[in-house]
């Protein structure tokens, strides 16, 4: 394998608190190791129309700790899904010299990432980033936590509004099919069913 001067770094799919954090780590430790970074924006999709920053700093990741969603902005990419697009991302990153990814997302980061380096033979590093906590290999992902206890605080506040007028609510959150941030949320706020 040969030796990496630069890598790019991406988010794709859903945002996910923390993204941010994980962006500005991953800049930071490569700054600190003497490696150059590029920020690819809105995931595969960026990769495919060339939309790559070819310098990121540490100046470039200050202030962005408190902010929400990712400041590379993220989006799902149906082109990326196709051999043809595939491989015009990977000419985008041969052309800006990258020779490795950092990919920030869930499953369908994953998958597509899994697939890039079947083909081209990237080095790519995954940071498991959703709220749905639904990847195989960590005990929690980037922002699930934050999704948990947001719902139990909204719950919290909804719960003093059925006492007040002696009703019941119905709570429905995300976390598409594995059911931890209801299963956990309910638990945490005391709900009577799950």
């Amino acid at each position: 394998m040969k030796k990496i001067l630069k890598i790019g770094v991406y988010t794709s799919g859903g945002d996910a608190p923390g993204m941010n954090a994980a962006i500005r780590a991953v800049v930071r430790s490569s700054v600190y190791y003497g490696l150059s970074v590029s920020g690819i924006y809105r995931g595969y999709e960026g990769m495919i129309e060339n939309d790559i920053t070819d310098i990121m700093d540490v100046r470039s990741v200050n202030q962005i700790l408190q902010k929400g969603g990712t400041m590379l902005e993220s989006a799902r990419c149906a082109e990326f899904r196709t051999p043809e697009g595939r491989a015009k991302a990977y000419r985008n990153l041969k052309t800006r010299q990258i020779d490795a990814l950092v990919a920030i997302g869930g499953d369908g980061t994953f998958t597509g990432a899994s697939i890039f380096i079947e083909e081209f033979d990237v080095p790519i590093m995954g940071l498991p980033g959703t709220i749905d906590n639904d990847l195989i290999g960590t005990d929690f992902t980037i922002g699930y936590d934050t999704a948990l206890n947001t719902v139990v605080e909204v719950i919290d506040k909804i719960r003093d509004t059925a006492s007040s007028h002696n009703r019941l609510f119905f709570v429905e959150v995300m976390g598409r099919d594995a059911g931890f941030i209801a299963l956990n949320a309910g638990v945490g706020a005391g709900a009577e069913e799950i």
